[in-house]
């Protein structure tokens, strides 16, 4: 019996649910997103709140039943507060801007990398050295902010790179001449 599965998922004011089929389309003031459901699961509306129900007894049917309902819940949030991760770029040197919609990251390199944000994402800069990426799908959220981080990921020695806000990054003692 899945506790997560099993919970409602409450539906704000404001936010509009429509179940078809095995698809179910979330709908709010920042966007909407669309899910299908597979085919051992199905979705009822009560009154405020939206139960996500297996159809099956199976080992799949369970493992899928609790992902299924809080993917729903995270499209819930998504379009009616929305998803949204910040990066410090930190080193001497580095820094980054808006060109448009697209980001430009000095990072150390000979040239500057740009990023181009996937539909849906919205990438803003505060200061020169934090970046701040927001959206309704908290997938879509955090691979943008994974695949900028990879570009120079923090090293342990000095700490230079793109890091999460409030990250920890364990350091190393340099070497020492004995």
């Amino acid at each position: 019996m899945s506790r997560i599965g099993n919970t409602p998922i409450a539906i704000p004011a404001g936010v509009t649910v429509k179940l078809e089929d095995r698809s179910v389309l979330v709908s709010g003031k920042l966007g909407e997103c669309d899910l299908i459901l597979p085919p051992v699961l199905r979705a009822e509306m009560e009154e405020k709140s939206l139960r996500v129900i297996r159809e099956a007894e199976n080992k799949r049917a369970r493992s899928l039943h609790g992902l299924y309902a809080r993917l729903i819940s995270n499209m819930v949030t998504g379009v009616s507060r929305g998803f949204e991760k910040k990066l410090e770029v930190v080193g001497v040197g580095y820094r980054v801007e808006m060109d448009g919609s697209t980001l430009v990251l000095q990072l150390g390199f000979s040239h500057p990398v740009r990023y181009e944000p996937m539909e849906g994402i919205e990438i803003s800069v505060e200061g020169k050295t934090v970046v701040v990426i927001r959206g309704v799908d908290r997938q879509k959220v955090g691979e943008t902010a994974a695949r900028i981080r990879r570009y120079r990921p923090p090293e342990p020695y000095k700490g230079k790179g793109i890091k999460y806000v409030g990250e920890y990054i364990k350091r190393k003692a340099g070497k020492s001449i004995a």
